[in-house]
């Protein structure tokens, strides 16, 4: 007989380990650098580059940071390396990164598709009325306006899943 825990858990604290196990894998000790990279660096550089690994050299003291960018940014990054090492550090909280490496690419990638440094808008279909009209059914006994109109959400795309 299975067993299930009765405490509600975070989604984050179910994909933790296995983002960590990838990120370490590339060098990343900390998943914050990945993950946060346009608050740590700023938007104008997250904009242009992206974290690509940490390395650490032979007998050197600190890690390597390798950003990615296309070639016309890498002269723009280049001057704005001592502020980003800087950042990356107070985000680690010791010294961690001693050298920046940029590796630059083409405007179009290196095989196919480009090199996307923004993320793409998410867009959701409008779910039907007769689909809206039964999550508003659903939910229409909750007290709280807010906690309302996210489980009505929540009820509108599973119910929307379930018919196709």
């Amino acid at each position: 007989m299975t067993r299930f825990r009765k405490a509600a858990r975070r989604v984050s604290t179910l994909v933790e380990r296995d983002i960590r196990r990838l990120g370490e894998k590339r060098g990343f000790a900390e998943t914050r650098l990945l993950t946060h990279w346009a608050e740590i660096a700023g938007a104008d550089v997250a904009a242009i580059c992206r974290p690509v690994r940490v390395g650490f050299p032979r007998g050197g003291f600190g890690a390597v940071l390798t950003l990615l960018t296309t070639g016309a940014h890498a002269p723009i990054l280049q001057m704005r390396l001592p502020r980003i090492i800087e950042q990356v550090n107070a985000c680690y909280g010791y010294r961690a990164i001693s050298r920046i490496d940029i590796t630059q690419t083409a405007p179009t990638g290196f095989a196919e598709g480009q090199v996307a440094f923004e993320a793409r808008p998410t867009t959701r279909p409008e779910p039907s009325p007769e689909v809206q009209a039964r999550a508003r059914a659903t939910t229409q006994d909750v007290g709280d306006e807010g906690l309302r109109q996210s489980l009505e959400r929540l009820a509108a795309n599973i119910i929307s899943k379930q018919r196709a």
